[in-house]
């Protein structure tokens, strides 16, 4: 059995009526969790009679008690769980059923089985069977840089490594109520969020995304949000670093703040360490980590315990890391099983990333391997980094920087408040360069519209999406001066 389900069935035991789970009006004790968990997975048995034991079953829910009763569920009965994040497009969602050979869709329905609360339905699939790497329990797709990404397959002792180790950096005092502000279908809130969660004992707080202001369509309502971690009194959150920036712009404007907060994990891009600072000014006790799919979403994490700013924090107890003669990161001993349909992964992963590690086990990134510029000058420069510095100004909401074989810099800049003219970024511009040696400071720079993963000029994290954003300013980015 896997460490989550002993701790639910140790908790169901030991303190049945204690909260573990909660969607803002039910909430579920340990021993209604460990019955709701056991009763969802002979559903599911039964739903799956004459399936192929292999093939993953695809939950394409909303946040809420369902889903993770619903992923633990198929955790015991041994059989993968394929999630499906929101924000995938129709084409994502159908290309990750598709390479996965899933054999059901669990989804919301008006009416239909209930679990923890929720009517959900199951539809069986007719598709080819794949072949997954054995003893898969997860496939996580990203949004990646293409509409169709690689299934990365992950064992269930992988994943619950990841949870253990962040317990035991964190410490289970860190263990109050976890509020989901990502989706669950979303490796790091399953994994570093809601696993950790229960292994420590504490409540996990999985209410509907619209209810944190997260809508189908537009920009997040962030004060909505606000109200919702102050109502909740939450006591930790995972975010990506553009939301940890719209939380702090919600706090400025609105004058409130969040003092239940203990932790707030960010992570899925570079963070400046001038943001971590603002955020913690505001009383936000932000944290930045480092990690990706193919490590079960977290390596290194900076912990109110041990937190050293311009890192990403310690390695987890859990992996080695090391640096090719290149400086890229590599990953051991063994973080993944492989892709879908791929051969096994053996080894160390050789994760793209730049960076250093020193002697006490302290992680920082400099950038991606792929996206390095080399200027015309001859030097390397990571635009992650500059751009990190750009995104530290309370002025800028998205930036891209270029500059591949060119003499000076460029970069696209998506202002956070429409009003801002030309000159109010050009102080913000220049604040920036001073901060910065001289081949790295932005020489030339336009507004854009905000980045849209509808066209695929961001992924859901955050990342810009170079070539892309390249092909459709090439007319600036390709200028002299």
């Amino acid at each position: 059995m896997s460490a989550v389900l002993e701790a639910i069935a140790r908790r169901a035991r030991e303190t049945p009526d204690a909260p573990a789970l909660t969607d803002g009006r039910a909430t579920f004790g340990w021993a209604a969790l460990d019955r709701q968990i056991a009763d969802a997975a002979t559903w599911l048995a039964e739903q799956l009679q004459g399936r192929s034991a292999t093939a993953p079953v695809a939950l394409a829910l909303d946040n809420g008690p369902a889903w993770m009763v619903l992923d633990l569920a198929l955790a015991r009965l041994g059989r993968p769980c394929l999630p499906l994040p929101p924000f995938f497009t129709a084409d994502q969602r159908r290309h990750a059923l598709a390479d996965a050979g899933a054999a059901l869709l669990v989804s919301a329905a008006a009416e239909g089985r209930s679990v923890a609360g929720q009517a959900i339905t199951a539809l069986p699939l007719d598709l080819p069977a794949r072949a997954l790497q054995p003893g898969t329990a997860k496939i996580t797709y990203t949004s990646g840089s293409t509409g169709a990404p690689k299934g990365v397959c992950l064992s269930q002792a992988q994943l619950e490594a990841v949870a253990g180790s962040l317990v035991e950096v964190i410490g289970v005092e860190y263990a109050g109520r976890h509020l989901a502000v990502l989706p669950l279908g979303v490796l790091l809130e399953n994994v570093a969020g809601l696993y950790p969660t229960l292994l420590a004992g504490g409540c996990y707080d999985a209410r509907p995304l619209g209810e944190l202001g997260f809508g189908q369509d537009g920009p997040p309502d962030l004060a909505r949000l606000v109200q919702a971690v102050e109502s909740s009194a939450a006591t930790s959150l995972i975010l990506v670093p553009e939301l940890l920036r719209g939380l702090m712009a919600a706090l400025v404007q609105t004058g409130r703040r969040l003092p239940s907060l203990k932790l707030v994990a960010v992570g899925g891009a570079k963070v400046a360490p001038q943001l971590i600072a603002q955020a913690r000014a505001l009383g936000l006790p932000a944290y930045e980590g480092y990690g990706l799919s193919e490590c079960g979403s977290v390596v290194a994490l900076n912990t109110p315990g041990a937190d050293r700013p311009a890192s990403v924090g310690r390695v987890l107890p859990h992996l080695q890391v090391s640096l090719a003669a290149d400086g890229e990161i590599v990953v051991g001993p063994a973080p993944f099983l492989g892709y879908v349909g791929g051969p096994p992964h053996k080894g160390a992963y050789a994760t793209g990333d730049l960076g250093e590690l020193d002697a006490d086990g302290w992680l920082r990134i400099t950038g991606r391997k792929s996206n390095l510029l080399i200027t015309a000058y001859g030097r390397n420069v990571a635009p992650e980094w500059v751009e990190s510095e750009l995104l530290a100004e309370p002025e800028i909401a998205q930036a891209a920087v270029f500059g591949e074989a060119a003499a000076h810099l460029c970069a696209l800049l998506v202002p956070s408040r429409p009003h801002l003219g030309p000159d109010a970024i050009d102080q913000v511009v220049a604040r920036v360069n001073a901060r910065l040696p001289d081949y790295a400071r932005v020489a030339r720079w336009r507004g854009s519209p905000p980045f849209d993963p509808a066209r695929g000029e961001v992924t859901a994290n955050g990342r810009p999406r170079r070539q892309v954003l390249q092909a459709a300013h090439r007319d600036f980015i390709e200028q002299q001066i």
